[in-house]
């Protein structure tokens, strides 16, 4: 018997349907691809290396590895810091009141209030937090000359306590014979 090769055009051996042509779609195709980059896992062969050369910048210098921390030198004995002394701090407020004294944006908006303009409520809040704490550093500083409030004529208590050790009956009768239209203002 005589030996036949194959062939895959139409007609060889007879039949016309035998032609198969593959309509891909789109997912086949990408199915395919994940299928072969599944198959590669790892890293590239020989990375181990031609990993130290690409660690170079373009400038030429070595790119440093997060891991290592920082060269940051540390002070391994803690020197407790010592507490001021009433006269430093006295004089630490001087320095910060002369500080605020001279503020130029707290003197311009003092000028502003005193011209009788209108300040914003975040400007206003600045100004009185300024104002509280210059009266503060001026309390201790001893600047601050203490305010005389003018005493309030008030009549004096009809009753008085004469001794500490009253019974609750004397009490409550003091209690009933006071008259209390001499608290009314």
């Amino acid at each position: 018997m005589s030996r036949h090769k194959k062939s895959r055009q139409p007609g060889s051996t007879g039949d016309t349907d035998l032609i198969v042509t593959r309509n891909r779609s789109q997912s086949d195709v990408d199915g395919r691809l994940r299928k072969k980059e599944k198959k590669r896992k790892g890293l590239k062969t020989g990375n181990r290396h031609s990993e130290a050369s690409t660690k170079r910048d373009i400038t030429g210098r070595e790119i440093r590895d997060p891991r290592i921390g920082s060269k940051k030198k540390i002070q391994l004995v803690v020197e407790k810091a010592s507490k001021a002394t009433p006269t430093q701090r006295k004089l630490n407020a001087q320095q910060e009141l002369d500080a605020l004294e001279n503020d130029a944006q707290l003197n311009v908006l003092l000028d502003r209030i005193d011209n009788g303009e209108s300040l914003g409520a975040g400007l206003q809040s600045y100004v009185d937090e300024k104002l509280d704490r210059i009266e503060v550093l001026m309390k201790q500083v001893g600047l601050l000359e203490p305010e005389f409030e003018p005493e309030v004529e008030s009549k004096p208590m009809t009753t008085k306590v004469k001794s500490k050790s009253k019974s609750e009956a004397d009490l409550l009768a003091e209690f009933e014979d006071l008259d209390l239209s001499d608290f009314e203002g």
